[in-house]
């Protein structure tokens, strides 16, 4: 189906669902993944795409899963599609790019730098760590964790 024709679909699944989370006190996140590598022909697949959707849905309780990865792979200038669009965001999933491993030197992203940009938009949420480790989990997890303590 086309993008707006998706959208469209979206909106109104969303806008049957809004007000029992609002009521609920529950927030409905939509996750942004990448089309290019990892979810081909998916359609959430751009911030501002999502963002028209979240729009349209008009509830503070529909918001954004900005995952990092995807949306690095996807468009990249992530620090000012955070800081453009941080309202219609509600949670972070991270990931080294390329190959969603571990968040070291391996890989292209300042993720200290990432985390300080939404910790200083003062996020209240979730920032969670989604990757495939290649060495020791809870090693990696600890690393992750100490480098996106702001």
């Amino acid at each position: 189906m086309s993008d707006e024709e998706g959208k469209a679909n979206c909106i109104l699944g969303l806008n049957r669902v809004k007000k029992i989370a609002e009521d609920s006190g529950v927030t409905v996140v939509m996750e942004l993944l990448n089309s290019k590598v990892d979810h081909k022909d998916y359609q959430c697949d751009h911030t501002a795409w999502g963002v028209d959707v979240v729009k349209a849905v008009g509830s503070p309780r529909v918001k954004l899963l900005y995952d990092i990865y995807h949306m690095q792979i996807m468009e990249g200038d992530v620090l000012r599609t955070i800081k453009d669009n941080f309202q219609y965001l509600g949670h972070y999933h991270t990931g080294g790019v390329p190959g969603r491993h571990e968040l070291d030197e391996t890989q292209e992203l300042q993720w200290k730098t990432i985390a300080k940009t939404i910790a200083d938009l003062n996020f209240q949420g979730y920032f969670a760590h989604e990757f495939l480790p290649t060495r020791d989990p809870i090693t990696s997890l600890k690393e992750a964790v100490a480098l996106c303590t702001v």
